[in-house]
């Protein structure tokens, strides 16, 4: 495991209509409205957090979001601050300790921060890291049927017996995964193998769409032109 551990957790503006689909396609991947990461050593001691709103005039939360999370565009206009600011501070701090990055739901975090960095004209720092995801790591807990994983409220009450309360703020939620991680750890639940074989997994999302020229047909221009020249020598051999 790495010297340290960056704890993150992302509220967005709403959830993305492709999750395959390139950062580039326009419409498609939410805004992050709030991201708040925590920095530990990997014995469990904290050294820092962060905890910001975003303020942008480029998109609108929608009311599914809203009714998640509950921040409005009035509350942004008071506290948020500028993307590219938020987001260099979480590059530096990417920078500076080179973590292993953990959220519950990995993969949206990951992706609403990488369609941001994007935005603003820069390669996701997220990709250049290895991640891990609680919610991936403890499906052994589920024993719902019809659900493949936890949601973070129900991972920290099996593990703590108590209920997480005011969900969906991006700072109460990454510091009960970092809880809920440690806490695995100590029942040695999560151990580097599981890290090792997430990361092994990991595919980052395309920044741009790759197009691909259509198939060319010169493989079969030459081999009919290859049978040509075979039926002319038959020609004249009889």
């Amino acid at each position: 495991m790495r010297e340290y551990l960056l704890f993150i957790d992302t509220e967005a503006s709403g959830l993305p209509k492709n999750w395959n689909a390139p950062f580039s396609l326009a419409g498609n991947w939410p805004y992050a409205v709030q991201v708040s990461w925590l920095i530990y050593t990997r014995d469990g001691q904290q050294i820092k957090f962060e905890n910001h709103y975003i303020n942008e005039p480029d998109f609108q939360i929608t009311p599914s979001a809203f009714n998640v999370h509950g921040i409005t565009h009035d509350f942004l206009e008071k506290q948020g601050e500028s993307r590219r600011s938020i987001l260099t501070l979480l590059a530096d701090d990417l920078q500076q300790y080179q973590p292993l990055i953990v959220g519950h739901f990995m993969k949206f975090d990951a992706s609403v921060l990488g369609a941001d960095y994007y935005r603003i004209g820069w390669k996701n720092p997220l990709d250049l890291l290895p991640t891990f995801c609680t919610m991936e790591a403890t499906t052994s807990y589920v024993r719902n049927p019809r659900i493949k994983y936890l949601r973070l409220g129900d991972l920290y009450y099996i593990l703590f017996k108590n209920n997480l309360e005011q969900q969906h703020n991006a700072l109460v939620d990454v510091r009960a995964t970092a809880d809920c991680f440690f806490e695995l750890v100590k029942r040695r639940e999560i151990d580097l193998s599981a890290i090792l074989q997430q990361e092994i997994k990991q595919k980052p999302t395309p920044a741009t769409l790759e197009i691909k020229p259509p198939p060319r047909k010169i493989k079969y221009g030459i081999v009919a032109f290859i049978l040509f020249l075979l039926t002319l020598l038959l020609y004249y051999w009889l």
